[in-house]
């Protein structure tokens, strides 16, 4: 057995490779470099080489065993690199050379996979069968297309992989500070996002390491690669191929349910979970699918009237009558950035409470948990719930309503008070063109919008963002501007100082109208990294098997929220005048997703039940009067109900659809975007069929005729009798 070993290696193998393929890459191939490629390929390797020594502690720390792997990958591949920088390779082939040139069109997208995927957090194998199929004719799509408008091999390599790269690097960021995918309504809150991007902290992570090597790696290759000389005949037939097969794939996709039918669609229950199964590039394309909002099946706003007529004459539902006694209450409305019990999740313990008051809060309370649309972002979407009564859940899936939706006036819960006589006030103290606001509050029709510009020079937060973007800087020149107000909890006005304002806007009012307010809070907003001067973290997980420091900082935030709400709740019980006061959280906080897993007591967030997606999507809710009004608690509320019962609670005047969305809670509490929970406790997703498919059908085009259906509006069912906003006049006579 060893001598046929030895004799075979040496008859076979050892020609093999000194001199059959080196015959062969003489014969076909042409290697050339100069010693000034030679140089630039060594600087190469050397700064790639060092960048990845520089950054092993990430790859050192990882716990999985293919760690050592990784960083065997990532130091092998600035020598790759710096070896395709130095050599060219030409075939001496003209036909070969000419036809493998348009075969890299159809080998490039494994590395670009490779490269998203990587930004992904998973690798290929992953992926389902149907994801890297999906991802594979994606990129080559994007590749075809580009080749049949340029005729150059060189231009798709060079075009399509830094777009994807850059998007695959968002959401790798925006995975990593909200914990959701970066989906492509967030273009439309670029704005937004440039506001608060300074308050988080960036790293350089294993995966954007590897990333960024591939990355390089390809476009070296794109910019070596050159384009042969084709005929006419060819340069026509192969871009009129791939230009068609672009054309029909897309239409097909578009304007079709050919691929939806197919399963080609976004995992719209739980959008993290598709963005593995199904990779980046695919599941974000998906979901351009569905920005726009499309009239609902059967939609006839003659018949939107009867919806709610019927709705509200069904005597088969058991219901507490909507009071006849109608008051009008100062109503202050607060939602609070990011306010959470993480309790809700799964049982942990901290050193204190961290949230004593709103605990203790039981006297003419209504209380409960409210179940939000949206996870660690996203304000606007349950802003726009609570002040419109709409569900964002018949909304195309990530889409967001004051970006796309909110374009003409709509009747909300202030028109509902400013139709018995209330004055109106909106106020954030951060920038105000986050979310649109200043347009949506418009349509909304708000008296008034206070916003951080109100509240200080806004040169000061440019001065902050250009020039440190740390905490402490911002602070050091609040404090020599304006030396008399402690107004800052880390980069955020904090809440106590928030309730001052709002109390100080109370003191200055039209008493000669009652008063009504809106206010978001911005204390508890993400970016747990930073620690500052400012704030003491009080707060300290005590049931852990390792440090949380996000979670810890976002709980010693709670629990200053816990002491600022109960100073606003001191000052109102003094308070002569009735008044009413609603605070609730917007969405839970973008922490550590590993204490959020092991609270919830899962492995992986991806792969949650129905009960724990939906317990991912509740904050606490409180309405709380100065005078008698009877106690409750409700253990589930979905945010699109909320108003309604607080005007309920303040016994104001109610609009139809308001006395509407009082009943349908009796039989579906919750209806939010994960899906809906029934009166008997039953949980149902989108995807479920259910008893409740005419009801939930005839919800949506109740709302579709307020959002959309400007011309055919049944205004006797938004608004109160004989109340016209004079902005909807203006539009009408347009």
């Amino acid at each position: 057995m060893k001598n046929f070993t030895s004799n075979f290696i040496k008859c076979y193998i050892k020609p093999f490779f000194e001199i059959l393929l080196p015959k062969f890459l003489k014969n076909n191939f042409e290697i050339s470099s100069t010693k000034k490629s030679k140089i630039t390929g060594i600087v190469f390797t050397a700064i790639l080489m060092l960048a990845v020594i520089a950054d092993s502690g990430q790859f050192i720390s990882l716990t999985f065993r293919k760690k050592w792997l990784l960083l065997a990958v990532a130091m092998l591949l600035p020598i790759v690199i710096g070896s395709a920088v130095a050599y060219s390779i030409k075939i001496k082939n003209d036909v070969a050379n000419k036809v493998l040139h348009f075969v890299l069109l159809f080998v490039m997208p494994f590395l670009t996979i490779t490269m998203t995927e990587c930004l992904n957090g998973i690798f290929i194998y992953d992926m389902t069968y149907l994801g890297f199929i999906a991802n594979y004719l994606l990129v080559l799509l994007l590749e075809f297309f580009v080749f049949a408008v340029s005729g150059s091999i060189k231009v798709p390599i060079l075009t399509v992989n830094p777009l994807l790269y850059g998007f695959a690097l968002a959401h790798c960021f925006v995975v990593e500070f909200r914990g959701t995918p970066f989906i492509p309504m967030d273009f439309l809150s670029i704005t937004t996002a440039a506001n608060v991007a300074s308050t988080y902290s960036y790293k350089i992570t294993y995966k954007i390491m590897i990333a960024l090597l591939l990355f390089i790696l390809i476009m070296v290759i794109g910019v070596k690669c050159k384009t042969p000389k084709y005929n006419i005949f060819t340069k026509i037939v192969s871009r009129t191929f791939t230009g068609a097969f672009f054309a029909i794939l897309m239409s097909l996709f578009y304007f079709t349910s050919v691929f939806a039918d197919a399963g080609v669609k976004p995992d719209f229950w739980n959008q993290s979970r598709g963005y593995k199964n199904y990779g980046f590039a695919f599941s974000f394309f998906c979901n351009t699918k569905y920005l726009y909002m499309s009239e609902p099946n059967g939609y006839d706003p003659d018949k939107v009237g009867g919806y709610v007529e019927n709705t509200l004459n069904n005597s088969t539902q058991t219901s507490e009558s909507v009071p006849v006694t109608e008051t009008t209450p100062n109503i202050i409305c607060i939602m609070n950035e990011s306010l959470s019990d993480l309790k809700v999740l799964g049982d942990f313990t901290t050193n204190e409470d961290y949230m004593p008051f709103l605990r203790s809060l039981t006297e003419n309370t209504v209380r409960g948990n409210l179940y939000v649309p949206v996870i660690g972002a996203g304000t606007s979407n349950t802003e726009f719930e609570f002040l419109t009564g709409h569900s964002t859940a018949f909304l195309p899936s990530g889409s967001n309503a004051y970006m796309l939706y909110v374009k003409n006036p709509i009747a909300t819960l202030v028109s509902t008070l400013e139709g018995q006589g209330y004055s109106s006030l909106a106020f954030h103290p951060y920038y105000a063109n986050g979310w649109n606001r200043p347009n949506v509050y418009r349509f909304m029709g708000f008296n008034a919008f206070k916003s951080l510009e109100n509240l200080l020079d806004i040169s000061l937060m440019n001065d902050y963002i250009e020039n440190s973007g740390k905490p402490d800087y911002l602070q050091e020149l609040i404090s020599e501007y304006y030396p008399d107000r402690n107004m800052l909890l880390r980069q955020y006005v904090s809440d106590s100082y928030n309730y001052k304002i709002v109390i100080e806007d109370y003191e200055k009012r039209d008493k000669s109208v009652p008063y009504f307010v809106f206010n978001v809070t911005m204390q508890n907003h993400g970016g747990y990294t930073m620690s500052c001067s400012n704030f003491n973290e009080t707060i300290s997980l005590t049931s852990a098997d390792k440090e949380y420091p996000k979670t810890n900082r976002y709980l010693s935030l709670v629990k200053e929220s816990d002491k600022a709400f109960e100073e606003l709740i001191n000052y109102f019980k003094k308070v002569k005048e009735p008044t009413v006061i609603c605070m609730f959280g917007d969405h839970q906080p973008s922490i550590e997703t590993e204490f959020v897993a092991k609270t919830i007591g899962v492995n992986d967030l991806s792969n949650l039940t129905i009960e724990q997606e939906q317990s991912r999507h509740i904050t606490p809710f409180v309405i709380w009067a100065n005078y008698d009004i009877e106690e409750k608690q409700i253990d589930k509320l979905s945010s699109n109900y909320l108003s309604s019962l607080l005007m309920k609670t303040a016994r104001v005047k109610l609009t139809e659809y308001n006395k509407y969305l009082l009943k349908l809670s009796e039989q579906l509490p919750v209806i939010d975007t994960v899906g809906y929970i029934d009166a008997s406790d039953n949980y149902y997703k989108w995807s479920d069929s259910s008893s409740y498919a005419d009801i939930l059908d005839e919800y949506e085009k109740i709302q579709y005729n307020n959002i959309f259906d400007t011309k055919n509006k049944n205004s006797s069912i938004f608004y109160l009798e004989g109340y016209v906003p004079e902005t909807v006049t203006e539009e009408a006579k347009k």
